[in-house]
């Protein structure tokens, strides 16, 4: 399968170094993206899921869309725009977005969204990241345009609920995902639309590809073989 991998806000394709030899190996055609940044214009989330579809455009085949995160809110417009063309589409520790969400609200300065720092997140998220990888990883983080977080996003085609998805959760396994969702009932009916989903439990924090990299491409590996079988 060609697997097209967006990372969630403030990183790039190298966030996806760890996983993609596993995919490879496996025999797959991982192509990991770098969205629009500020220096291109004063984009919104729609200008990001049109990056996404022309890569799908490109590629010709059906693909796999990966989202973190944030990434997730992209991946899951770009299949609304192209559902005949994914196989499937994976979250990685988010959740599908309904019609009209954003990701969330961060400081602009100048027009931007600056990477906040790791100890600007709940220790719930972060406290399986060691300090050496903090450190790494923050060195690589951009700038995120200063409208994309909060933006709405477009869905309007009612086939991308047939597009299997699989959550790959941090936190959360197949029975308490849809009951932490039930608190945001708009994601929640969005989720409840869906005819094949499956929540993997990867007992991480929200970033596993940098805190978990193994366990997390052996997941994501399994993650596409159900699109590939």
């Amino acid at each position: 399968m060609d697997v097209i991998l967006v990372p969630g806000l403030w990183l790039d394709a190298s966030s996806w170094d760890a996983v993609l030899p596993a995919l490879t190996a496996a025999g797959h055609r991982p192509h990991p993206l770098t969205l629009p940044g500020p220096a291109v214009g004063d984009l919104v989330i729609d200008d990001w899921v049109d990056a996404v579809v022309g890569e799908i455009d490109r590629l010709g085949a059906p693909v796999v869309l990966v989202g973190h995160s944030g990434g997730g809110n992209v991946v899951w417009g770009a299949a609304d725009r192209r559902p005949s063309r994914v196989a499937r589409v994976v979250l990685v520790d988010t959740a599908v977005p309904p019609p009209g969400a954003m990701i969330s609200e961060f400081p602009v300065e100048d027009g931007v969204v600056h990477f906040p720092g790791w100890d600007f997140f709940d220790d719930d998220d972060v406290s399986d990241i060691d300090d050496d990888t903090r450190r790494r990883t923050a060195a690589h983080t951009v700038d995120v345009p200063g409208r994309v977080p909060t933006s709405p996003l477009t869905l309007s085609d009612e086939q991308r609920y047939g597009i299997p998805v699989t959550v790959l959760s941090g936190r959360l396994d197949a029975d308490t995902f849809p009951r932490l969702l039930a608190e945001w009932p708009s994601f929640a009916r969005e989720y409840e639309r869906l005819h094949d989903v499956r929540v993997v439990h990867l007992d991480s924090g929200h970033w596993p590809q940098f805190s978990r990299p193994e366990r997390f491409a052996e997941r994501l590996v399994a993650a596409v073989a159900g699109a590939s079988g």
